[in-house]
């Protein structure tokens, strides 16, 4: 076990889990930047499998990205110590936020800040699929089936594992 992985891990998680406004999915490009290109920990398939296996599992699947990313580079300790990492600022920021939230419950600039957080929040996810899309579409093929995917999930109401079952098919006959 390399204690400055882990060192290196904590220190690149924990200032991300403070500014994840809307989940830890909005600091994904940010997890991708430095665990692929800053550190070279992984590789753009790498992670793109470990995204594909966390989106898979039932739960928060980008916290468990982030474990399994700690996983990959230190075991056990690795994934102790990024969930910690991704999980108790934004923790200890969030109860002391909703304290003093409840405090000001009647002021006038909660309105306004409330209304300038949502924007973010959706910039940020947009950014997350963005960088998956770029990391996972290695074909013209595939980027067709990320943008078909995109369609049908925003105008149709057909379940995400249909897609998923679909996408897989292609793959399984050589297409992607």
């Amino acid at each position: 076990m390399n204690g400055t992985v882990l060192v290196q891990l904590v220190l690149m998680l924990a200032p991300l889990s403070l500014v994840a406004i809307g989940g830890v999915n909005s600091v994904l490009p940010e997890i991708h930047r430095q665990v692929v290109d800053s550190y070279g920990w992984l590789t753009d398939g790498e992670f793109a499998a470990l995204f594909a296996v966390a989106q898979a599992a039932p739960g928060p699947n980008i916290a468990l990205l982030v474990t399994l990313i700690g996983w990959k580079l230190a075991g056990a300790p690795g994934i102790v110590v990024a969930l910690l990492a991704i999980s108790v600022p934004s923790g200890v920021l969030a109860y002391g936020m909703t304290r003093a939230w409840h405090r000001f419950r009647a002021a006038r600039w909660r309105r306004p800040v409330q209304a300038g957080l949502a924007p973010i929040a959706v910039g940020f996810v947009l950014a997350s699929a963005s960088l998956l899309i770029r990391a996972a579409d290695t074909s013209l093929v595939a980027y067709a089936v990320s943008g078909i995917t995109a369609i049908l999930m925003l105008r149709t109401r057909l379940h995400p594992l249909l897609l998923l079952g679909g996408a897989a098919a292609l793959a399984v006959a050589g297409w992607l």
